[in-house]
């Protein structure tokens, strides 16, 4: 028999998306509120007075009372492989891959290498509260098992897969159409679906693959009924102009995609900035999905991540940090930098919004709504705690606090790794501050 084990705290989590239902019907808040657990799922959710009474006396309850629990986070992009180039200056997206991203990269061919750097990010995720992740790896093979191994260790429910490259790169990060085939195929094998794990088929982006390779990425992707697809779209204008070049016969950048049988419920396209209405249009129609990167976007000068016009085309979107040319782990300063991006369109994204593309959101995107994203009763029990009294300026700001929206916004605001106290996956501490 499973052990049964609870938290009591305040908890909110979203139900719907505020845009949906309105922002007072698209979550659940329990001020005093008890999530229980049986082995790896949420088995109840509710106010802690309701509860208690139902728990037998050997059940272990952890109390915090400056506590917030919320739902693990989910990064809808990211790069591992990048994690010791973060923070690198002054370049555009082009410049800024030939520069640091390529040489960076050509060290994962050693596979303790890439195990490091595994550990070292999963690490740096769950301090930051993050428990699932869409995930590039590099062009080569060893690189995905290392990421994948690493996160067996702790249980996650991660996605990576290798990127397929052959042209426009150094000779020693590209691989051909037949090898990236073959060696993507192999993956797949071992590696989706084994336990928590699944696998995503990644371009890097248009201009890095020729029309024979992004044709054998759309015959794995209808050869596997439940993998996902990964790249870049629409995140640079020079970017754009040159996929036009390299593709005179493509319609626009998400038409390369297109052509080649790419878009599909599981395809998440990150960043997406600069799309025409016949891109929005064909991605809802295809049920694709949008990682929003902003820390990434603002630093490399790429733009403004339009959401209204996302969520107009009713397309889903998911935040992702895109370490490393984002600037943070934390969901909670990626969030911080999303509702700037969204400032400077003389629009707003409300905190519950926020909450809900950290969250519930970023599941819809990833098809994995039924298991993660909220706290639910019956799903998987990957959760955050976070400290209210984390540092002293969110400690005297938080005082002040009239309601759990802005509490929310205060931690989005002023809170990063040291606002989270605890990390769960699949009801398992796998980080505490």
């Amino acid at each position: 028999m499973s052990q049964r084990k609870a938290w009591r705290a305040a908890i909110v989590h979203c139900i719907a998306d505020p845009k949906d239902v309105g922002v007072e019907n698209a979550y659940e808040y329990f001020e005093d509120g008890l999530l229980i657990v049986d082995g790896d799922k949420i088995s109840a959710i509710g106010h802690a007075k309701d509860l208690l009474p139902s728990l037998s006396a050997d059940t272990l309850v952890e109390h915090h009372p400056d506590g917030v629990i919320t739902p693990g986070f989910i990064d809808t992009h990211i790069h591992y492989p990048q994690t010791d180039m973060i923070g690198s200056y002054g370049e555009q997206l082009l410049t800024w891959l030939n520069t640091y991203t390529f040489p960076e990269e050509g060290k994962f061919h050693d596979k303790s290498h890439a195990r490091d750097v595994a550990d070292r990010f999963l690490q740096e995720l769950l301090r930051n509260g993050t428990t699932t992740a869409l995930v590039f790896g590099t062009v080569h093979k060893v690189s995905v098992e290392a990421f994948f191994e690493a996160s067996e260790v702790h249980n996650l429910r991660m996605i990576c897969g290798k990127v397929m490259m052959d042209r426009n790169a150094p000779d020693f990060l590209t691989d051909t159409p037949e090898t990236s085939y073959q060696e993507s195929k192999e993956l797949i094998d071992t590696w989706h679906n084994k336990g928590r794990l699944h696998y995503a088929i990644t371009p890097r982006f248009a201009p890095t693959s020729s029309d024979e390779q992004l044709k054998l990425a759309g015959k794995l992707l209808n050869e596997y009924d439940d993998v996902y697809m990964h790249t870049h779209l629409s995140e640079n204008k020079d970017e754009c102009a040159w996929v036009q070049d390299l593709f005179p016969a493509s319609k626009n950048y998400l038409d390369v995609y297109d052509q080649h049988k790419l878009l599909s419920e599981r395809s998440v396209f990150a960043h997406g900035i600069h799309l025409c209405d016949s891109e929005y249009h064909r991605l809802h129609e295809t049920g694709s999905a949008i990682a929003f990167c902003p820390t990434s976007n603002l630093f490399i000068g790429s733009g403004l991540f339009k959401l209204s016009k996302a969520e107009e085309h009713k397309i889903n979107v998911g935040m992702g940090t895109d370490v490393g040319g984002g600037t943070s782990f934390s969901m909670l300063q990626t969030l911080n930098e999303a509702y700037k991006v969204i400032q400077l369109q003389n629009e707003n994204l409300s905190p519950i919004k926020s909450l809900y593309l950290a969250t519930l959101g970023g599941a819809k995107a990833l098809r994995l709504e039924d298991k993660i994203g909220n706290l639910a009763v019956g799903t998987e029990a990957d959760f955050v705690i976070l400290d209210k009294k984390a540092t002293p300026l969110l400690t005297s700001r938080l005082a002040l606090s009239k309601g759990i929206e802005e509490s929310l916004f205060v931690f989005m605001t002023l809170g990063d790794d040291r606002a989270i106290k605890a990390t769960y996956s699949a009801g398992q501490c796998v980080h505490q501050r």
